[in-house]
């Protein structure tokens, strides 16, 4: 199951999941419909503030990826992006204890802080602090630095960040091999794989662990 599916991550969660023999159906959880389609594929349009009817049946067993986010920018307001990034996100949470998902996986990001000045950051903090408080079986939250690929929706900065890394990323070796930027299809391979181990409790990758999780 794909949260966020529409998504850089999600929709290249979604393309890896239907060509793994490991998974007989992919649920993605859309807002709109994905210009995909496969015999495996199913597609809910999902409203967030009633989302329970909509996956309890399939969340037993299931590994649920969770690759909700936004910016300011499109969300309007610190609320909206809140509701989104962290609201959403422990919905899912809590939904995953409840009917006894496998896994939950979750993107975050780099510098995740609850205590953090920056806001995009406190958040991605605070929810990585709520979902560990739920105590799922297995919890595994990727911290990606600048991710890598084809948005459907321009980011500027973004681009101009992934013009400088091409340059840059030879030089980031030892400590700063965790900033480098990394393709959003490395993290939802990398993703997949983790699932696959099925190891319990909290585990927490970054893109050293990332990039070796999707080379398995």
């Amino acid at each position: 199951m794909v949260a966020g599916a529409t998504g850089l991550i999600g929709i290249q969660l979604v393309k890896s999941l239907l060509e793994n023999p490991n998974y007989g159906k992919v649920i993605a959880l859309t807002r709109s419909k994905l210009p995909l389609e496969h015999t495996k594929l199913i597609q809910v349009l999902t409203n967030y503030e009633d989302l329970e009817p909509a996956i309890q049946q399939d969340l037993a067993g299931s590994d649920l990826f969770c690759a909700l986010g936004t910016t300011i920018k499109k969300a309007k307001s610190k609320e909206q992006f809140r509701k989104v990034d962290f609201e959403y996100p422990m919905k899912l949470g809590r939904l995953a204890l409840a009917y006894q998902a496998a896994n939950f996986l979750i993107v975050s990001s780099m510098g995740a802080d609850a205590k953090s000045r920056i806001f995009y950051t406190q958040v991605k903090g605070q929810v990585e602090e709520g979902l560990e408080q739920l105590k799922l079986p297995a919890l595994h939250i990727f911290h990606p630095s600048l991710l890598l690929g084809d948005r459907q929706e321009a980011r500027m900065g973004e681009r101009i960040g992934s013009a400088l890394s091409i340059v840059v990323s030879p030089l980031m070796v030892g400590g700063l091999r965790k900033y480098k930027p990394i393709q959003a299809e490395v993290v939802a391979k990398g993703m997949i794989e983790a699932a696959k181990l099925g190891n319990k409790g909290i585990h927490r990758y970054e893109y050293e662990q990332i990039a070796e999780l999707a080379n398995r």
